[in-house]
């Protein structure tokens, strides 16, 4: 770790700027969460959304009570069992919070990070009166989300200062609850399952409803290829599609003669490739992507999601037949 980074880096955020760091789910675009003008940059350089809300990164549970009010115990459970580690808790937000953060709603999203890098940043950042950094991920709005400083440089070219870390340990965005109701409901899957979150407070996790908070990574058409990319079933037939094809599988077809890279069999190796698998493919100017359709097991639910949504638009290739 070169703490000269990480001061250089702290300053940029106490200043007003944008810096982009690592945690252990995937590399985050941050500014000081207490600055509007500061998070306005995020939204512009991102070309995200105004009214999609942000997660605010903490050192510690010792910012907590800055950010938010009227936590349950059962979010204090969590945060003791998970925290540090890829937990984002949806809660009720504090009157200081702006706007910019929470997307116009009464909650704020929280996590505190278990990266050495990032926790170095925010305990820095702390000492500096910074209490919070808004970070998601650092990359275009919608795009494949980056695992490595490299993929963050591809998005926004060498001015964004970056701390490199090498790659991610998790490879997908952290599990998202909502923990601003009297019982927690999922927002967004990650490594963090829905049965570790029962075992640790004894209540069964709601599924999200039409009155759930917005939230990161929750629309349908997300963590997208520039190239058409789509959903493979192992018992179509791809023998004779073009060359121009990738293909991500646990296993190379036979007569397949696109471009291959493997998949890995288990699903946190998975899920720690996955989107650098997808960047590979898509900088190799293919006329389509397909992805083989994991197992639907719970250890696969968010693989699967990230997956349902990288291919959105493009499932209709699957009745056209076109690759």
């Amino acid at each position: 770790m070169n703490p000269a980074l990480i001061a250089e880096a702290a300053q940029r955020l106490a200043q007003g700027g944008l810096v982009a760091f690592p945690t252990e789910t995937v590399y985050g675009l941050g500014a000081d969460a207490s600055n509007p003008q500061a998070v306005s940059k995020i939204y512009a350089l991102k070309g995200r959304p105004s009214h999609h809300p942000l997660i605010v990164h903490i050192a510690s549970q010792a910012e907590l009570n800055y950010w938010a009010i009227n936590v349950p115990h059962y979010a204090h459970t969590l945060m003791k069992t998970f925290w540090p580690g890829p937990l984002s808790l949806i809660l009720p937000r504090a009157p200081r919070v702006s706007d910019w953060i929470t997307g116009g709603q009464n909650t704020v999203g929280l996590r505190c990070p278990s990266h050495p890098h990032a926790q170095a940043l925010l305990s820095a950042c702390a000492k500096a009166g910074i209490y919070g950094v808004a970070a998601p991920s650092a990359n275009r709005f919608g795009h494949i989300s980056p695992t490595t400083a490299a993929h963050v440089t591809e998005e926004f070219g060498p001015q964004l200062l970056v701390i490199d870390a090498g790659p991610c340990t998790i490879g997908i965005e952290s599990t998202i609850v909502d923990c601003s109701g009297m019982a927690p409901v999922l927002l967004r899957p990650g490594s963090i399952s829905r049965e570790q979150i029962k075992q640790a407070i004894g209540i069964p996790v709601q599924e999200r409803h039409a009155n759930s908070p917005r939230v990161s990574g929750s629309l349908p058409a997300h963590y997208q290829p520039h190239t058409p990319t789509r959903l493979w079933q192992a018992h179509e037939e791809i023998s004779n599609c073009s060359s121009k094809t990738g293909l991500f599988a646990f296993q190379k077809p036979k007569g397949f003669e696109g471009f291959f890279i493997p998949a890995p069999s288990q699903p946190d190796a998975y899920a720690q490739t996955l989107y650098a698998s997808l960047r590979n493919l898509d900088a190799a100017k293919l006329q389509y992507i397909l992805i083989q359709a994991p197992p639907e097991d719970l250890e696969w639910e968010a693989i699967n999601d990230r997956l349902q949504r990288a291919c959105a638009p493009h499932n209709t290739l699957q009745q056209k037949r076109e690759f």
